[in-house]
């Protein structure tokens, strides 16, 4: 398996690293390693597979690490690493953002299926994300009144119904929503929908 996103590993431990950066080269993917949270954090990296990190360390821990990766936007899937004695700070970064955690010491390959799940969720949210940057885009050339025949579109009305509202013909409505429908690269009136409701779901984000 192969992806061009690295995964991070964060631990303070050096032979920690090794072992991780060591098992996850020979599967195939690129590893970054970082000796504290802070290390991470200052190395500004906008390439992120996904994260693997401990959840007990000095100065920044791993669930103060996810409070900081969420003040800065969306954050990547991170998984934390614990000690049996650590589950219930595990649980916490969970419930910080966290998809999971694995307890130590872990078998190789239950760490492994859950790093591949992590990069499948990075990947869907990357083409999300790049999809809804097309939608606003192909959104913000439509006109005031193209926009408007839109809304109507969404909201199920009619050709009749949106052309009273906004006090224009049906012929003059039809004519706009082949306008938005051709603006928006709609092969149908289900993809104009669709492609509104992501628009609608990411400013909400």
């Amino acid at each position: 398996m192969s992806t061009d996103a690295p995964v991070h590993i964060v631990d303070d431990d050096l032979a920690v690293r090794q072992s991780l950066a060591f098992l996850l080269a020979t599967d195939g993917l690129a590893v970054q390693v970082h000796d504290s949270a802070t290390a991470f954090l200052a190395a500004g990296t906008d390439r992120v597979g996904c994260i693997v990190t401990d959840v007990r360390m000095p100065d920044i821990d791993g669930v103060e690490l996810l409070h900081r990766l969420r003040q800065r936007g969306r954050m990547p899937p991170v998984i934390v690493m614990t000690g049996h004695a650590d589950v219930a700070l595990a649980v916490e970064a969970m419930k910080a953002g966290a998809v999971d955690f694995i307890e130590k010491p872990f078998d190789d390959d239950v760490l492994l299926a859950s790093i591949r799940s992590a990069l499948a969720r990075a990947d869907r949210a990357r083409t999300r994300d790049a999809n809804g940057d097309a939608v606003r885009a192909r959104l913000a050339a439509l006109s005031e009144r193209e926009r408007q025949v839109l809304e109507g579109l969404v909201a199920g009305k009619a050709n009749k119904v949106i052309g009273l509202d906004l006090g224009i013909s049906p012929r003059t409505v039809e004519i706009y929503r082949a306008n938005v429908m051709s603006k928006m690269q709609a092969g149908s009136l289900s993809e104009l929908v669709r492609m509104a409701l992501i628009a609608e779901s990411l400013e909400g984000d």
